[in-house]
């Protein structure tokens, strides 16, 4: 595999912070919020969640892309970080799934990389200074002008990124459109397929930055699923006469969202309802709850999280930087069936006498590997009882 010349580039935060590295991917600029994840496998699917727009993204694990990019572990379309920070991209990738490198996928899509940097220092920054705004570039490398570009970015709070990542018309989710890779083939030889049960209830997605990985679980549980775009109203979402309606994850401010948790209030009552991340934080706001901005987020596959009911602790993949107050919540309608064990920020509600519960966490991202796959079937189940 040819050695790519690195170009010189730059990473400025709003605070006068500035790293000096290598560039990857694309040779451009990007801006965003600068957050850490501290997965130690799963780039691509970090990568790809729409979860993540707006926001650059500094990889704990200080080597990455070994084991390339294959297109059956996307969660999207295309990347959706804004740009990626890591101590060092893989010159090489070693894996019979992979189609091309992190590197070339990254160029592809015209999102830019950093390596070089010591992320462990600029880890810790964000630890004790909060997930802050930064500019990354390779075309420009004059510091202080790039930390006036960092300054003047829109803040996180406030910003509505959903509308940037939903889909643009309703439609049928098929699995077999995310069997398209060249690899397919050969996976097959070497494994037996896995055959999906009968579809037993049609169910809505509402797509908020819906993860693939997301649709794939909901199917396994014998799920038909209808995908509609983030901001349907709750009339043409129930004229889908759906057994369910699942809220998917998403960027940016939950409170940026009234023309989504609105509607979702309107669903209240109307049919059994799950939700994931943002869909959680959207049923928080439904409920007549308030969100507040947490200092630098969770991202990464090692949250650990108490559920109430068994008392197991579950461990998480998460990717969010806000939360669901539970002081603004009403006991008496909701309760709190999840707790974050490192910071007590609510994890999980239910409500008392609805068919409506979620989750802040990704159980579809098996990071436990499985803690917390019971809670698709828990949503089948609830669909059964009503």
């Amino acid at each position: 595999m040819p050695t790519k010349t690195r170009q010189p580039a730059l990473l400025a935060l709003e605070d006068g912070t500035v790293f000096r590295g290598m560039a990857f991917g694309a040779q451009t600029e990007a801006g965003g919020e600068v957050v850490f994840n501290t997965s130690l496998t799963g780039y691509q699917e970090v990568i790809t969640d729409p979860s993540y727009k707006g926001q650059m993204v500094v990889m704990t694990n200080p080597l990455i892309g070994n084991y390339g990019v294959n297109d059956a572990d996307l969660e999207s379309p295309r990347p959706q970080v804004e740009a990626l920070i890591v101590r060092e991209v893989s010159r090489i990738y070693s894996n019979y799934r992979a189609t091309e490198s992190l590197d070339d996928y990254l160029a592809r899509h015209g999102v830019p990389g950093i390596e070089g940097i010591d992320t462990r220092m600029l880890t810790r920054h964000l630890r004790e200074q909060g997930a802050l705004r930064g500019v990354l570039s390779s075309s420009n490398t004059q510091a202080d002008a790039l930390v006036d570009k960092a300054r003047a970015l829109p803040p996180m709070a406030g910003s509505d990124f959903v509308k940037a990542v939903t889909c643009r018309a309703a439609y049928q989710w098929d699995p077999d459109d995310m069997l398209s890779a060249p690899w397919q083939d050969a996976y097959r030889a070497r494994h037996a397929p896995v055959p999906l049960p009968p579809v037993a209830h049609h169910i809505v997605a509402l797509d908020c930055g819906l993860k693939w990985n997301i649709l794939r679980c909901l199917r396994r549980c014998g799920l038909r699923v209808t995908v509609v775009p983030a901001g349907t109203t709750a009339a043409a979402i129930l004229a889908h006469k759906p057994a369910g309606v699942f809220l998917s994850n998403g960027p940016g401010d939950p409170a940026a969202l009234p023309y989504v948790f609105d509607e979702v209030r309107a669903l209240l009552g109307q049919v059994p309802i799950f939700g994931i991340c943002l869909g959680h934080q959207m049923l928080g706001l439904a409920f007549g709850g308030t969100t507040f901005k947490l200092k630098f987020g969770h991202h990464g596959g090692n949250q650990p999280v108490k559920n109430l009911a068994t008392g197991r602790v579950e461990i998480t993949a998460q990717n969010h930087g806000f939360a669901v107050d539970a002081d603004s919540l009403d006991p008496q309608a909701v309760s709190v069936t999840h707790l974050n064990l490192n910071d007590r920020t609510v994890e999980g509600l239910r409500h008392r006498t609805l068919p409506v519960f979620s989750v802040q966490y990704h159980p579809e991202a098996a990071p436990g590997p499985h803690d917390p796959a019971y809670l698709f079937q828990q949503f089948r189940t609830l669909i059964e009882q009503q």
